[in-house]
């Protein structure tokens, strides 16, 4: 097996035969530059998705679910302060957390969402159990948090949420914000986006990809959204086909990035669809919709992406993505620069 990094900021992975089981991983793309990261900062992150790729590693390798892979993997990341999921959500304007998951199953086409919920701890276990103990497909907000109650989950107080950085964050973004009535196209990522003072400047959704021994893929994506978003803004976590997707004819995807324009790209069943329609290869399918299709609309982020066969791909049109994968009884592997 050989994996090669390259300056477009894509992963490639192959290997000939029936392959073993994988995972591959993200927690966020943005200007992620070695310059502006401390030693201790980026050993902290290095070592959060190590463990994350463990924790779903220990699921595959016992012959356990794709979809309970990808399920552990993404609890560690929700429950860490450094990514925008879970514990490390975003404010809103209003100063609250409104965080967004979805996940999916590549037998059946199964899957579950939920948006907008304040006081669920792994959003991404909701999303399951709306994909597995409803009819529905996306749940939002109080009526997603009812549901939560009536499968027996608890409700956390919406303070577990809050952390100093992210509160200082969105004091910034309110400050910038001040600066303009009206929000052109141009400020939108100032002010409605990622925090203009963070020096990372990135958008840190997590999400994982799972291919177990079965031959069954997953993938499941969680976000807290964007710094100072309003109006109940929803991005392209939750929405199946834009920030996750995942079929066993051809691959499974987990995005992170600028949602409004992976929302109108349909970024994650684009790929799969170029392969299933067209016979691309998965790095191709990739570099097709994020390299160029993006580019094009002026979108930024990245996706992660197993195909049926076990070729992975990392690929992003920003100058960083916090990831990593691994295959079989390997040693994780983590990346967060382009070279």
């Amino acid at each position: 097996m050989s994996i090669s990094e390259l300056s477009s900021g894509s992963a490639r992975a192959s290997e000939s035969g029936t392959a073993s089981y994988r995972l591959v991983i993200h927690g966020g793309a943005g200007t992620i530059l070695k310059e502006n990261m401390t030693p201790e900062k980026e050993q902290a992150y290095r070592a959060k998705l190590e463990e994350a790729l463990k924790a779903g590693q220990a699921v595959l390798a016992d012959g356990g679910a794709a979809l309970d892979a990808v399920t552990a993997a993404i609890h560690i990341m929700e429950d860490s302060p450094l990514f925008n999921a879970g514990k490390g959500a975003v404010f809103t304007h209003e100063g609250r957390n409104e965080m967004d998951a979805s996940i999916m199953d590549g037998r059946d086409l199964n899957a579950g969402a939920v948006a907008g919920v304040t006081r669920i701890k792994n959003p991404i276990d909701l999303a399951r159990e709306v994909m597995e103990n409803s009819r529905h497909v996306m749940l939002a907000g109080g009526g997603a948090e009812e549901f939560a109650v009536e499968r027996g989950m608890d409700l956390v107080n919406p303070d577990y949420f809050r952390t100093q950085r992210r509160w200082d964050q969105l004091q910034n973004a309110l400050k910038k914000g001040e600066l303009s009535l009206d929000h052109t196209e141009e400020d939108f990522d100032v002010i409605e986006g990622v925090d203009p003072e963070d020096p990372d400047h990135k958008f840190g959704t997590v999400g994982a990809v799972a291919l177990d021994v079965h031959g069954n893929l997953a993938a499941g994506t969680s976000t807290g959204g964007m710094t100072n978003k309003r109006y109940n803004r929803i991005g392209d976590s939750p929405v199946i086909g834009a920030g996750t997707y995942a079929d066993n004819n051809s691959c499974g995807v987990s995005a992170t990035g600028h949602g409004e324009f992976f929302i109108r790209a349909t970024v994650a069943r684009s790929i799969c669809a170029l392969m299933e329609y067209k016979g691309l290869s998965l790095q191709d399918a990739a570099d097709e919709i994020i390299m160029k299709k993006l580019v094009k609309m002026g979108g930024e982020g990245g996706i992660i992406a197993l195909d049926h066969a076990g070729n992975i791909s990392m690929t992003f049109n920003t100058p960083g993505m916090y990831r990593g994968y691994i295959t079989g009884e390997g040693k994780p592997a983590v990346h967060i620069y382009k070279n």
